[in-house]
């Protein structure tokens, strides 16, 4: 009878419960074992590593008992597993982002989490090693505490003592809420004004400002897309252009074209750059063309753009203009002065950057030009009205 009880007691404890439907979840953890049975001592009846999927057979507690798709079966941590719908996030993350053009190559600086979100808090599937080669896609801030939602309060029991012989239901002729008695309360503002003075209340603190880190949105070699610290990354870009960062960051760079230098092709950037420091609203500031200085075997700055709010994705191409001959481009989405993010395109000749106007932009150009030559022939006519000119000489004489 004993035995019977223990074995009961067992089971309620251990809450088994088995699936009747199929529940698919994903590793999160970089490899762990598969158990025979939920115990301190225990067989290993298998491993599973980062990403791989396993389907819900059972489950007790903070285990529980998996499949593989390779048919291994048993128990596992809950915590080292993703529910689908994760799994789905990060899908969506590298179908959105499937041709968003790479915005510089990087590599990490120690084992990182892939998040769905750029945010401590998000939920994450993937890990990258310490040195996996990523490839960065976009650039986001976000603040690193966010203050958690507040739970709801618990209702308080009621203090009030029940009549006797009062029913438990409330009476249906009379309303559900009772209203209450209540004097206007006093604002904030005016009790502290009336305690300590009109100085008191301006000398209260405001609320500290929240610390903001940003994130990459990266793509590992192995396909995978999800969010890392930014400060975790660093981009490789080579030394002999990164020198002349002068103290800014760079947060992403192109190579435009290439030129023979000594029997070896130089490359020749596009360099974005912002202030070194995390929390701001634009990606980047100023751009930077370094072109190849063959003679001297060195870059040199050929192009620099300050003062502007940048956003990512930039983009590099080429294009034929003809006479010039066909020339590497760039493109860079920028705020304009009417506060909208416009692109505007350059191309390279040589050392020389030049703007390059969209077809819109030429016609307005073109209109401007003919508006202002028509302006100036009528103010040349006027003139010669006001002051038309004397017969000739020589044809009086003749007359003569």
């Amino acid at each position: 009878m004993a035995a019977t009880l223990l074995a009961l007691t067992l089971a309620v404890g251990c809450k088994r419960h088995e699936l009747s439907h199929h529940e698919y979840m994903y590793v999160s953890a970089a490899e762990t074992s598969l158990r025979d049975r939920v115990a301190t001592m225990y067989n290993k009846m298998g491993t599973v590593h980062n990403g791989d999927r396993v389907e819900v057979l059972e489950k007790q507690r903070r285990f529980l008992r998996v499949r593989t798709d390779s048919g291994q079966e048993g128990w596992i941590e809950e915590r080292s597993l993703v529910p689908q719908d994760v799994y789905d996030g990060f899908q969506k993350l590298a179908q959105d982002d499937a041709n968003t053009p790479v915005q510089a190559h990087g590599t990490t600086r120690a084992e990182l989490n892939m998040h769905v979100t750029p945010s401590r808090e998000a939920e994450h599937l993937y890990q990258l090693k310490d040195g996996d080669k990523v490839e960065i896609i976009k650039r986001a801030t976000a603040e690193k505490n966010p203050p958690k939602a507040p739970s709801p309060p618990k209702p308080k029991p009621s203090t009030t003592p029940k009549a006797p012989g009062a029913s438990a239901k409330p009476d249906s002729s009379q309303p559900a809420t009772q209203p209450v008695a209540t004097t206007p309360a006093t604002p904030p503002a005016a009790a502290k004004i009336t305690a300590k003075g009109p100085a008191a209340a301006k000398e209260q603190p405001s609320p500290p400002k929240p610390i903001m880190e940003d994130w990459y949105l990266v793509r590992s070699s192995s396909g995978h897309v999800g969010w890392v610290l930014l400060r975790m990354v660093d981009l490789d870009i080579p030394v002999e252009v990164a020198q002349y960062a002068e103290g800014q960051r760079i947060v992403g760079y192109f190579v435009l074209n290439t030129v023979e230098e000594d029997g070896k092709q130089q490359p020749q950037y596009l360099v974005l750059l912002n202030e070194p420091k995390d929390g701001l609203a634009w990606d980047y500031n100023q751009i930077r063309i370094f072109t190849r200085n063959r003679a001297k075997h060195r870059y040199e700055t050929a192009y620099r753009e300050r003062n502007l709010e940048g956003y990512l994705p930039a983009k590099v191409g080429h294009q034929d203009f003809g006479k010039e001959g066909d020339l590497p481009t760039f493109t860079i989405r920028k705020m304009n002065d009417d506060g909208k993010i416009v692109e505007v395109t350059y191309k390279l000749n040589g050392p020389i950057v030049r703007r390059v106007l969209s077809p819109e932009e030429e016609a307005a150009e073109k209109s401007k030009h003919d508006a202002a030559l028509a302006a100036r022939m009528k103010e040349i006519g006027a003139r010669r009205a006001q002051h038309p000119k004397p017969a000739s000489t020589h044809a009086h004489h003749k007359s003569q």
